[in-house]
């Protein structure tokens, strides 16, 4: 694990679907566009903070005691440097008690391992919309995630011990419908395998390549690999498929569960 994630940080989020209507619906006092808007979800229930959890791949939001303190002037700041991710506000104490919130806390929810990472705010720490927008680029985690440095730190912080990645060519005509397939593979692992996309062009992903011996002539290709042991397979391919991505997921976790029964029932324990 210690291997890969250096060779990683070595090198250099996907921009993900957090779509217009799924804010909107969120935003009855909005009346212009979700670039016009950049305000958090006031969020002033439990059902409506739930909803909104479940609305997108990512989410976060602010739970303070009190919206005049000055923590929350700094939230609003990171709303407004990060686009792709919608945030909600509340001040509930209902929803506060309801969500274990004892002391001002960022909370991230992601669908894609079911988790929620929590930044609590100390007085005496001190924080800053650089340190909130720090926080969620790490742990923002979605269906596909896109390697860069910083979710390369989120990404070896996961419980989730298997990845998968996709080394592909953005500029390629078929790239979104490879993308398109990829993510729906995804869905299929929730909870087992992180999906991760690679830019074969981004500064320092050459080094990625190398640690798994891929050439850019063997490209679009899969690499799974397994934290704990570093155990890593490789499958290039001629085009991305449904059929062909789950195969190989499922051939390496067979692979890794005989290797390693009581791992994979704890992970299953885990899951229900």
């Amino acid at each position: 694990m210690f291997l890969l994630s250096w060779v990683f940080l070595l090198g250099y989020a996907e921009k993900g679907p957090a779509s217009e209507d799924i804010v909107r619906a969120f935003l009855p006092f909005s009346s212009g566009t979700v670039e016009d808007v950049r305000k958090p979800v006031l969020l002033e229930d439990v059902m409506a903070t739930a909803a909104f959890v479940k609305a997108a791949e990512v989410v976060v939001i602010g739970f303070f005691q009190d919206s005049e303190q000055p923590e929350v002037s700094e939230f609003l700041a990171t709303v407004q440097n990060i686009e792709d991710v919608p945030f909600g506000l509340c001040t509930s104490s209902d929803v506060l008690s309801h969500y274990n919130v004892t002391t001002n806390t960022v909370s991230l929810f992601r669908m894609v391992d079911k988790k929620r990472q929590d930044l609590e705010i100390k007085e005496s720490d001190g924080i800053d919309a650089s340190k909130l927008s720090r926080f969620v680029r790490i742990n923002a985690l979605r269906w596909v995630t896109e390697y860069n440095p910083m979710t390369a730190v989120g990404l070896f912080g996961c419980t989730i011990q298997t990845h998968l990645l996709l080394f592909t060519d953005p500029s390629s005509p078929k790239h979104e419908e490879r993308l398109e397939k990829y993510r729906e593979a995804a869905k299929l692992f929730q909870g087992q395998i992180l999906f991760i996309l690679v830019d074969i062009h981004a500064k320092g992903n050459d080094r990625v390549m190398s640690y798994f011996h891929l050439k850019r002539s063997q490209l679009p290709a899969l690499a799974a690999y397994h934290t704990p042991d570093e155990e890593q397979d490789v499958l290039p391919l001629d085009e991305v498929s449904l059929e062909t991505v789950k195969d190989f997921c499922n051939g390496f976790l067979q692979r890794k569960q005989k290797e390693n029964p009581e791992s994979e029932e704890q992970v299953l324990k885990e899951e229900l």
